[in-house]
């Protein structure tokens, strides 16, 4: 087999359709798991009060004095607490090789903080004119003890479809193993045993091993210079480096080189001290220790829709209620200058795309001709442009570009293609910051990195956003920026 060498970036369709079509796979086996456990739970909690209410004339007559609302107010705040406790001890993450033992401890775990949420909520109904539904320590004890079992019955039954369908080649991910000596074989060895893992390797990358080289039937694809490319041609989901008698800069050089796609990263024993801070976390796949290098947040796609929808809403209401503003400075450019009102640009966004960004005009119609970075007091710049820029009027079309979904309110700035191509050669891990779209503004911008700045600097704020995204960071600059803009902290040139 030949080397994979010269897959362009521009080829990565098939794969991405290929990622949309694993997190709605995903997604739907998620979704199972959460009715396996409502099911189990709703069982437990209605079973146990049938039971006790069978059994014990006492507590009958107390169930019977209460209201419908009582029992539906009190599932309702069952169902919220147990969801709450399920997702912060991670039961929903659907983690490959996690061991029974592990999930039983924490569906224990678990249940035994949903049921504390649940009585807390339950005591507090008289607050809101409502009887709390009776309870004694034989309910409590059977209906925590039946949840548990329903569970962790239903769990297993989960577990035994899922191994089927990874079996059968859904819910698998594609594996590149970056080594071919005792560590990369050993980690090659574990997957290849456990085929219910759902982890396929594509193949091994190497520099000891002749590129066509057969391991088991699976091939070496390339040198590690060419990870890059070969991550984009196999699809890969996951990479793992399982490298030995490396430096620690050359297993960064290798992190650094997988960083730039859409991949998971692994590390195995010999890198474990190589990195220390909060990029990574330690695992395991079925007993092998793996050190995960953090993924980028908006790779979730719950978490890119509430991105989208955030987006939305600011821009919707933007172009709202500014409209009236946009239609006066569009009249005011047309009166000082002869020219388009708009300017269009080619920059790059996600995944290193380039888009036309939309712009009011605020330079001579030949500026182009004359440079292509913006200085302070640029000659090029227009008395009215000069003011639309201080307050960054001039970017409200982009607004637009947020509506076509070609750019978010907040994320990393465009570049134009040819500073792109520039700064990916000169600083490292430049390219990660395209993969989140361009933002009308940024971490950066609101930390004073504006116009002719540092771009090495720029680039650091820009990763770290990229690295620790959430909708209240993004909410968090939005307001920012308004504050800087309405105090003329956030002046452009």
């Amino acid at each position: 087999m030949a080397a994979i060498s010269s897959a362009p970036r521009s080829s990565a369709t098939p794969g991405k359709t290929t990622r949309r079509h694993a997190w709605m796979v995903r997604t739907l086996l998620i979704l199972a798991l959460l009715a396996c456990d409502s099911l189990a739970l709703n069982a437990a909690f209605v079973g146990v009060f049938l039971w006790a209410g069978r059994t014990d004339a006492e507590f009958a007559a107390a169930l019977a004095a209460v209201g419908p609302v009582t029992w539906l107010s009190s599932l309702l705040f069952l169902n919220l607490s147990m969801a709450v406790a399920f997702v912060g001890s991670s039961l929903y993450s659907l983690r490959r090789g996690v061991s029974r033992v592990d999930e039983f401890f924490k569906v224990v775990v678990a249940v035994s903080l949903g049921a504390f949420a649940t009585l807390i909520l339950n005591a507090m109904q008289p607050q809101f004119g409502r009887d709390p539904l009776p309870w004694n320590e034989r309910v409590l004890l059977s209906g925590w003890g039946g949840a548990v079992a329903g569970v962790v019955t239903l769990r297993l039954v989960h577990r035994s479809v899922l191994t089927g369908l990874r079996k059968r080649g859904i819910d698998v991910r594609r594996v590149l193993i970056v080594g071919t000596r005792d560590p990369g074989r050993v980690v090659f060895d574990t997957i290849r045993r456990q085929p219910e893992m759902g982890y396929h390797v594509v193949g091994f990358i190497s520099n000891s091993t002749p590129v066509g080289t057969l391991i088991d039937d699976v091939p070496v694809l390339g040198k590690p210079t060419s990870l890059g490319r070969v991550i984009r041609a196999t699809h890969a989901d996951e990479v793992i480096i399982a490298v030995s008698g490396r430096t620690p800069a050359e297993v960064l050089d290798l992190v650094a080189l997988a960083e730039d796609e859409s991949v998971d990263i692994k590390l195995y024993p010999d890198a474990f001290q190589l990195i220390t801070n909060n990029d990574v976390s330690i695992g395991d796949v079925s007993g092998l220790p793996l050190i995960g290098i953090r993924n980028v947040a908006l790779d979730n796609p719950v978490n890119r829709a509430l991105k989208r929808g955030l987006d939305l809403v600011v821009a919707t209401l933007v172009l709202t209620f500014g409209s009236p503003i946009m239609l006066l400075i569009a009249l005011l450019i047309k009166l000082e200058s002869r020219g388009p009102v708009f300017f269009v640009q080619e920059r790059v966004g996600l995944d290193g795309k380039p888009f036309p960004t939309f712009k009011f005009r605020t330079m001579r119609v030949d500026a182009p001709l004359i440079g292509n970075w913006t200085t302070k007091d640029d000659p090029r710049v227009t008395p009215l442009g000069r003011f639309l820029r201080r307050y960054s009027l001039d970017e409200l079309p982009q607004f637009i570009n947020v509506i076509r979904g070609e750019m978010s309110v907040v994320g990393p700035r465009p570049e134009q293609p040819v500073w792109v191509e520039r700064f990916s050669q000169s600083i490292p891990r430049y390219m990660r910051r395209h993969k989140q779209k361009a933002g009308i503004t940024g971490w950066a911008q609101v930390n004073g990195l504006r116009g002719d700045t540092s771009i090495e600097e720029r680039t650091r704020y820009d990763l770290y956003y990229v690295e620790n995204w959430s909708l209240l960071f993004d909410i968090k600059v939005i307001i920012k920026t308004i504050v800087d803009i309405l105090a003329g902290k956030n002046r452009g040139y």
